[in-house]
């Protein structure tokens, strides 16, 4: 139960934060620099909640960067863990870890662009 925490659990919190990221930031910055603005008031009426994220992002950031650090050390803490000798559950324990890989790397991919759409991009073009 404590190798799939670390395997899966870890990384799709990091996941989570991560895309509040992307709601926060990345996702009103695109919609203005394709010139969606209209969209934006609509959907800035519709969920008000993202002018506050948007307020704190630099706690979203930081809880999120947080988040992720944790999960990418736990995982490389248990990256030499044995898998059970039961091949069905050998087979598990593999796909745990694929799928754990794959969803902290989605993770750090969303991060990173939030990042950017957030702190970079407004010098950049606005």
């Amino acid at each position: 139960m404590r190798e799939t925490l670390r395997w899966t659990g870890a990384p799709t919190l990091a996941l989570f934060t991560s895309l509040s990221t992307l709601l926060c930031c990345a996702l009103p910055a695109t919609l203005i620099m394709l010139g969606m603005g209209a969209t934006m008031a609509g959907l800035v009426s519709a969920a008000p909640w993202l002018v506050t994220l948007s307020e704190h992002k630099a706690w979203l950031f930081g809880g999120a960067a947080v988040l992720l650090v944790a999960a990418g050390y736990m995982r490389w803490a248990s990256r030499n863990a044995p898998c059970p000798a039961d091949p069905a559950m050998a087979r598990a324990c593999a796909r745990l870890r694929l799928a754990g890989g794959v969803i902290y790397w989605i993770a750090v991919a969303a991060f990173l662009f939030g990042a950017f759409m957030a702190f970079v991009a407004p010098r950049l073009f606005f």
